[in-house]
């Protein structure tokens, strides 16, 4: 399975609203902790606001932050909003399917028994678990992040 770079983009968003949490996040910060475009990183945001998982506020001093306490994202309904239904194969979506096996093909049933687990793990997955180790991702981001105030640079 692969999953496109707009979920991974997505979830490293999240992880590090979760991260800074309850403090908003821009998307700047996003932008320079992970080396992306600007352009995706707000459509991105966007999206996520959209569905309700993270607010945002606009203009100076603006940025996002999570809409929900961490541990009541799932990564696998993020997965869903940003991938859609996951079709590995034609046969998949019946509205489109054109081949003649469907219904008798064991490679079918296996890919999709494969995809079903794929989402069982990411939903058992979520925005807590992804940023638990938040010492060891902060100081790993902390060379990229320059001009991002920690929270716990601040507490001192």
């Amino acid at each position: 399975m692969k999953l496109t770079a707009y979920s991974n983009y997505a979830l490293r968003s999240l992880q590090l609203a979760a991260l800074r949490s309850p403090d908003l996040v821009r998307v700047d910060d996003v932008v320079r902790v992970h080396g992306l475009a600007r352009p995706h990183i707000v459509k991105i945001v966007h999206e996520l606001g959209q569905a309700g998982l993270v607010e945002t506020r606009r203009g100076r001093g603006g940025g996002f932050r999570l809409s929900h306490p961490a541990e009541d994202i799932v990564v696998g309904d993020v997965i869903r909003l940003t991938e859609g239904p996951l079709e590995l194969v034609e046969c998949f979506n019946p509205e489109r399917n054109s081949c003649p096996l469907i219904g008798i093909c064991k490679l079918s049933r296996a890919l999709h028994e494969a995809t079903k687990a794929f989402m069982t793990v990411l939903d058992e997955l979520t925005l807590a678990d992804i940023a638990s180790n938040r010492g060891e991702l902060l100081s790993r981001i902390a060379p990229l992040a320059e001009g991002i105030v920690s929270p716990m640079r601040r507490a001192r």
